[in-house]
C-alpha cells in the first residue's frame, strides 16, 4: 500500500466537527463520521490516520473508544492497518471506480434535458458577427499553407493582451493556440506526465481532466477541497509526502464547486510548488465567468517568477463551446517544444475560428461578459430557487461564478450514481459525484450546471425530485416534452 498523505489528530478533529449523536455508542458515531469523511472525499483514500493514542487525546476519548471505531472501519473495509506502519483509509473491495469523463447526452432522443456538460448556447449576436468578420479576413491567409502549429500571430497577441489586462504581462511568444483547452491539456500531459507519474488534483475536480490523466497513464493524487476552499496545509502535506511531478488546479470558479481562490492562497501555492519542484497546470477556462460582484484576483501565474506555473485558457465557456479554440501560456521554450510535438495530434487549430476569437477578444469582450453575467445570474438563481422548493434537503454552497452547483443530496437518499441512473428514466442527464473524484468516493454529490434557460432548469429539478422519490429502477415515462 502506497500512502499518499497523512492527517494529524488536530486536523482530523477539525474535519470531524460535531460527530457525537444521542443514543448511539461513541465508537459507532466516530466510525460513522470517519466513514463519511472518506466517502465525501474530505479525507482521501490512502491517507494515514493518527495513531489511536494521538486521536483519543485530541478528541478527549478513551483509547478503547478509538480502538473500537478503528476496528469497525477495518471490518467494513474503510481502514487498513499494518503493525509498525499505522492505519490508512481505504474503500471496500469491489467498489466501482470512475472510468469515464463527461459527455453530452449520447443520443438525439427528444425531450431529454442535458445537464451532463456545463455548456451554453452561443453568445449572440457576437458569434455570428465574429465569424462574418473572420471570413472577410480569410483571403489574407488562404494564400499560405494555413498550418500554424503555435497559432495565428494576431490571436496570440490578442490572448497576451488579455492576460496583461488582467494583471499578468505576457509576450505572444509565451502563447500557443490549441483546439480547445482539452487538447491543450493533452499536449501538456504528453510532454510533462510520465507513465505512472503522480499528479496532485483537487477533489472534486473536472471529470474530463481526471479521465485524461487516466488515459495518459498518470496517477492522480487527490487533495480534498474544504467547504470554503483550498487548505494550504493539505496541499503542503501532499506535495511534500507524495512528491507529484505536476499539480492540476482550477483556482477560478473551480469546476465543479464554483470556489474562487484568493490572492494570498495563490501566492502560497506557487511558493509550495516551487519549494517541492512541482509544476502547476492552472486551468483558467472559467476565469471570466463571474456571476456576482467579487473582489478582483490576479491570475495565479502573476505570483510566479520561476516558470513553475503553466496556464490553460479557452474561448469555449466565455463565448461558445462550438468555438474549439484554447490556449496555453508558458515559458517560450516549452511553447516551442509542444508546438513541435503537435503534428502527431492535430497539427494546428482552424484558421477561421482563430480569426473569430481574435475579433471577440479584441473588440467584443466587455459586451459579451456583461451579457453572460446577466444570463448566468438569472439561470443560477432559477436553479437555486427550484432546488430549495422541490428538494429542500439537498445542500450546496452558492457559487459567485462558474457554471454549476455542486450539490450534496439528502442524507439517507439515493447515491449520486443511483440518482443519475434513475434520472435518465425521467428525462434528465446529470453527472454523478464519483465522476469528479479519483477513488469512487463523492457518492453523495451531483453536479448541476445552470447553463440552460430558467424554465428548462425548473423542469429539470421537478424531474430530479420525481426520480429521487421513485428510487432506482423506477419505470421510465414513455414520452418527454420540454416547455
Amino acid at each position: 500500500m502506497v500512502v499518499r498523505s497523512s492527517i494529524g489528530a488536530a486536523q482530523l478533529d477539525r474535519a470531524l466537527g460535531v460527530w457525537q449523536r444521542p443514543r448511539e455508542p461513541a465508537y459507532r458515531a466516530l466510525a460513522g463520521s470517519l466513514r463519511t469523511l472518506v466517502l465525501d472525499g474530505r479525507v482521501s483514500v490512502e491517507t494515514r490516520l493518527p495513531a489511536e493514542r494521538e486521536l483519543c487525546t485530541a478528541l478527549g476519548l478513551s483509547r478503547t473508544t478509538v480502538a473500537a471505531a478503528y476496528e469497525l472501519l477495518r471490518d467494513e473495509g474503510f481502514l487498513v492497518s499494518r503493525r509498525g506502519s499505522g492505519s490508512w483509509t481505504a474503500l471496500p473491495e469491489g467498489r466501482p471506480m470512475p472510468v469515464a469523463g463527461l459527455s453530452p447526452y449520447p443520443t438525439d432522443r427528444g425531450g431529454v434535458i442535458d445537464l451532463g456538460v456545463a455548456a451554453r448556447s452561443a453568445a449572440e449576436p457576437w458569434i455570428t458577427r465574429a465569424m462574418t468578420a473572420a471570413v472577410a479576413e480569410l483571403p489574407a491567409y488562404t494564400r499560405t499553407h494555413g498550418t500554424f502549429p503555435a497559432g495565428l500571430q494576431v490571436l496570440r497577441e490578442a490572448v497576451a493582451d488579455r492576460f496583461a489586462q488582467r494583471g499578468l504581462p505576457t509576450d505572444p511568444d509565451q502563447i500557443m493556440i490549441t483546439s480547445g483547452a482539452s487538447a491543450g491539456l493533452t499536449l501538456l500531459f504528453r510532454a510533462l506526465l510520465g507513465p505512472a507519474e503522480r499528479i496532485a488534483v483537487e477533489s472534486p475536480s473536472y471529470a474530463n481532466a481526471l479521465q485524461a490523466i487516466r488515459v495518459m497513464g498518470g496517477r492522480a493524487v487527490p487533495v480534498p477541497l474544504e467547504q470554503d476552499g483550498w487548505s494550504m496545509d493539505a496541499w503542503s502535506r501532499t506535495l511534500r509526502e507524495a512528491a507529484p511531478a505536476l499539480a492540476y488546479v482550477i483556482p477560478d470558479f473551480q469546476n465543479p464547486t464554483g470556489l474562487l481562490m484568493p490572492d494570498q492562497q495563490r501566492r502560497e501555492l506557487v511558493a509550495l510548488a516551487r519549494t517541492t519542484g512541482t509544476r502547476l497546470i492552472v486551468d483558467e477556462t472559467i476565469a471570466e465567468m463571474a456571476v456576482d460582484d467579487v473582489p478582483p484576483v490576479l491570475p495565479l501565474a502573476a505570483f510566479d517568477r520561476n516558470g513553475t506555473s503553466i496556464t490553460l485558457g479557452s474561448a469555449g465557456k466565455t463565448f461558445w463551446g462550438g468555438l474549439r479554440i484554447g490556449w496555453i501560456r508558458a515559458a517560450p521554450d516549452l511553447i516551442r517544444r509542444i508546438s513541435a510535438d503537435r503534428a502527431s495530434l492535430d497539427v494546428c487549430s482552424p484558421v477561421v475560428e482563430q480569426l473569430a476569437v481574435r475579433h471577440l477578444l479584441a473588440e467584443c469582450l466587455p459586451e459579451v461578459l456583461a451579457y453572460q453575467r446577466e444570463r448566468n445570474r438569472e439561470q443560477r438563481d432559477a436553479l437555486v430557487g427550484a432546488l430549495r422548493t422541490e428538494l429542500p434537503g439537498w445542500t450546496f454552497r452558492m457559487p459567485q461564478g462558474g457554471l454549476s452547483l455542486w450539490v450534496r443530496t439528502e442524507d439517507g437518499g439515493m447515491s449520486g450514481s443511483a440518482l443519475a441512473a434513475a434520472a435518465q428514466g425521467f428525462g434528465v442527464w446529470i453527472g454523478s459525484g464519483p465522476r469528479f473524484g479519483v477513488d469512487g468516493v463523492l457518492e453523495r454529490f451531483v453536479r448541476l450546471p445552470y447553463a440552460q434557460p430558467p424554465e428548462v432548469l425548473r423542469e429539470a429539478v421537478r424531474r430530479l425530485a420525481a426520480a429521487s422519490r421513485s428510487g432506482a429502477g423506477a419505470p421510465a415515462p414513455v414520452e418527454f416534452s420540454l416547455l
